[in-house]
């Protein structure tokens, strides 16, 4: 079997979470590949996701490093033993491998939080801000290529559906909605599904206003914290038109995950349908979409 020439970010992260247990170990490839009847040239390959890991040789490899947390190593044998394949391989010949990985990352999270402070999250856009999202952003693009990227994005608000959801927590900057690249009825539209995804019993919206006492984006740029089924796993997608959008160093997902702390806290408490009318008035989230929606 050849090597993989394009690997996927699942296959990456594999090859550098057992390279990371190894190193952790103080082991060499060629010993550790000797524990698990490898060569070393071989776990060169798996590390570098160039080729695959059966179970077996998972749970051989950790238990050479002295990893003893079960969850973990079952992750790892999960991510070796998943085809990839999903809804967003129709789209293998249209859009770009970071967006084929930010679905198959989104379909296979445990939870995700994300913020945003020029755009309403992808999974959460309607059809008619996404085309005139697109129309601004990709105003080159051929028409078959930007109706398969709003296909796209309206099958990625699968993760939101089903029977067991991943959890589901935005940070959207006030600014966001008072962007003018979409008329003034399709932005109501799309505020008016915010407050309907609000409903879902695993979704969660907030609002920071202009007045919050928080830099609006402690990194330069948008981003996305997944969680997965263990912590050790998590990643985050950075809105960045140049470098790898996907972060995966442990002492980099702690600092993301402060920041969106930090933007939860400081951001006004989420869209509530349950609260009594009278009790909003700008006070949280739903008044002041409440206040944008009858101000427009």
């Amino acid at each position: 079997m050849g090597l993989r020439a394009n690997a996927t970010l699942r296959q990456r992260r594999l090859g550098i979470e057992l390279r990371r247990l190894r190193d952790a170990c103080g082991l060499s490839v060629a010993d550790a590949a000797g524990f698990a009847g490898l060569g070393a040239p071989h776990l060169g390959h798996i590390e570098a996701a160039r080729t695959a890991i059966p179970e077996a040789k998972i749970r051989a490899l950790a238990d050479a490093y002295g990893c003893r947390k079960e969850p973990l190593v079952d992750a790892l044998v999960a991510m070796g033993a998943s085809t990839g394949r999903g809804w967003w391989s129709d789209y293998r010949k249209v859009l770009s491998a970071d967006a084929l990985d930010l679905a198959e990352l989104e379909a296979s999270c445990a939870g995700c939080k994300t913020f945003q402070w020029l755009y309403v999250p992808g999974v959460l856009q309607t059809p008619e801000y996404t085309r005139a999202l697109f129309r601004g952003v990709e105003s080159e693009a051929s028409p078959q290529t930007v109706r398969a990227s709003i296909e796209y994005r309206q099958h990625r608000q699968r993760m939101l559906v089903g029977g067991s959801p991943a959890a589901f927590h935005a940070v959207i900057h006030e600014a966001a909605l008072h962007m003018q690249f979409v008329g003034v009825d399709v932005m109501r539209r799309q505020v008016e599904h915010l407050v309907e995804m609000a409903r879902l019993p695993h979704v969660r919206i907030e609002l920071l206003p202009f007045k919050a006492a928080a830099y609006p984006a402690p990194f330069g740029a948008p981003f996305v914290v997944f969680e997965a089924a263990v912590p050790e796993l998590n990643t985050v997608y950075v809105e960045h038109p140049i470098s790898s959008p996907f972060v995966s160093a442990q002492e980099q997902l702690v600092q993301f995950s402060a920041a969106f702390d930090h933007l939860s806290a400081v951001a006004l408490p989420p869209i509530d349908l349950r609260v009594e009318p009278e009790f909003h008035v700008r006070k949280d989230s739903l008044g002041l979409i409440q206040h944008l929606l009858y101000a427009s």
